[in-house]
């Protein structure tokens, strides 16, 4: 058994996670190798390799011929005989080769392809172990710095962390453990080359992903998140359950989550806001902490008109304009704000000028309002049946409906009126019911 071999093949394997079943194969081609230049040809060369054992052996097929004329084919009688007593001419021989006959040169080139098989397999298992990775975040230790550029050791490999994508507010020492986002994993000649950064907006919400169990689990979801790197962060977020408050869930219990992103990002803040479907109600969101006044969106030209308080305009703009350049990331909506003040002179930002949207409707109206005039007018329309003058609710006409049965002027819940009044009798001036009135008139008014 050779012992040598397998330790070597358990350490590649452990630590480069490199297979047996490689190894091998490169040692297969090594030998080949190696035998091409030992006698020129390599055609006939077989290699046997014992799994369990490590024991390899190389064979040579050659043709039993009378007179030799190429030794690295051919092999005489007398000689095949010494090998296999049955060997006969014509036949095909495989004779092993020792790898002691092997020359200085033809040793190292077995050895190159080996090391260079290995160097190969090394660079496919890191290529696709970071490329799984992609979009995604890990840590790191800052290895050295390249010019303004860093090298951050990744474990099995390093990564690139190029000046434009670092903060400028940061500064990292020689073995600082650092966070980074992977942007781009490339397989180059020269092994994987695994470009990073700290300035990703995606950094945010992997590190959001990481604190907060609801966002991993899909309750919460971030919606969207616009991020100025070093200096601020808008974050809106959605919950899919309504017993789960989403910006507590990403909050946490005193701040303790979002602190820790905080920590991770070195002192950066993040304003956390509830996501709608209604554009304004978001845009009013985005904009905190500002109050705002009203809010006119355009969800076809994706444009917005903000009117917010005077003393609020600063507040809702930001510092250099950073509150509302975030607010329109955040949204993807073109923002433009006003204070009331200026809202009154300004088109667009009056309730006035949405008015004229309502006109069409209006006179819509006004013509149902004619039609409506006409009917009544004819004497022919009613909320059913019945001409003006004819309609009760029930059976009786107009003039003698009175809660039910009696008209008005001769209720009285069951008692007497003044003036002598009976529930059905008499009244004061000897009207009963549609019957006699004070001046005799009994049947021409009902005509």
């Amino acid at each position: 058994m050779n012992k040598e071999l397998l330790d070597a093949l358990e350490i590649l394997e452990r630590e480069k996670e490199i297979s047996r079943e490689t190894i091998f194969e490169a040692i297969e081609n090594s030998l080949i190798t190696a035998c091409k230049n030992h006698f020129g040809k390599s055609e006939n060369i077989k290699v046997e390799i014992d799994r369990e054992s490590c024991e390899y052996l190389v064979f040579a097929e050659k043709e039993i011929v009378e007179k030799v004329e190429d030794k690295a084919l051919e092999i005489s009688l007398d000689d095949a005989l010494l090998i296999d007593p049955e060997a006969a001419l014509g036949q095909k021989l495989d004779c092993e080769i020792k790898s002691k006959e092997f020359g200085r040169i033809a040793t190292q080139n077995a050895k190159n392809v080996i090391l260079q098989k290995i160097r190969e397999e090394e660079r496919s298992v890191i290529f696709n172990q970071f490329s799984g990775k992609e979009r995604d975040v890990v840590t790191g230790i800052v290895q050295r710095f390249i010019g303004r550029n860093m090298s951050i050791n990744l474990g099995k490999t390093d990564a690139l962390l190029n000046e434009n994508e670092q903060v400028k507010s940061e500064h990292f020492r020689i073995q600082d453990r650092v966070k980074v986002f992977i942007l781009e994993v490339k397989n180059t000649s020269k092994g994987p080359r695994i470009l990073v950064s700290r300035t990703h907006p995606e950094l945010v919400k992997r590190l959001f992903e990481t604190e907060v169990t609801e966002i991993k689990e899909g309750i919460v979801e971030i919606k969207s998140i616009a991020r100025e790197a070093g200096s601020r962060t808008k974050m809106a977020v959605w919950s899919h359950n309504e017993n789960v408050d989403a910006v507590g869930a990403c909050v946490g219990l005193n701040g303790t989550r979002v602190s820790s992103v905080v920590d991770e990002l070195r002192g950066e803040k993040i304003d956390i806001i509830n996501w709608d479907e209604n554009p304004g109600t978001l845009i009013q969101n985005a904009l905190s902490p500002a109050k705002i006044v009203a809010v006119f969106a355009d969800p076809d030209e994706k444009t917005a008109k903000v009117v917010v308080p005077d003393y609020q305009l600063s507040l809702a703009i930001g510092k250099e304009g950073q509150n509302a350049r975030l607010a329109a990331r955040l949204t993807g909506y073109k923002i433009d704000i006003k204070s009331e003040t200026q809202a009154k002179d300004a088109p667009g930002f009056r309730y006035e000028d949405y008015l004229d949207e309502y006109d069409e409707y209006d006179e819509d109206y006004e013509e149902y309002d004619e039609y409506d005039e006409e009917y009544e007018e004819d004497g022919e329309y009613s909320d059913g049946e019945y001409e003006d003058g004819e309609y009760s609710d029930g059976e009786y006409e107009e003039g003698e409906y009175s809660n039910g049965e009696y008209e008005e002027g001769e209720y009285s819940n069951g008692e007497y009126e003044e003036g002598e009044y009976s529930n059905g009798e008499y009244e004061e001036s000897e009207y009963s019911n549609g019957e006699y009135e004070e001046s005799e008139y009994v049947e021409e008014a009902s005509e």
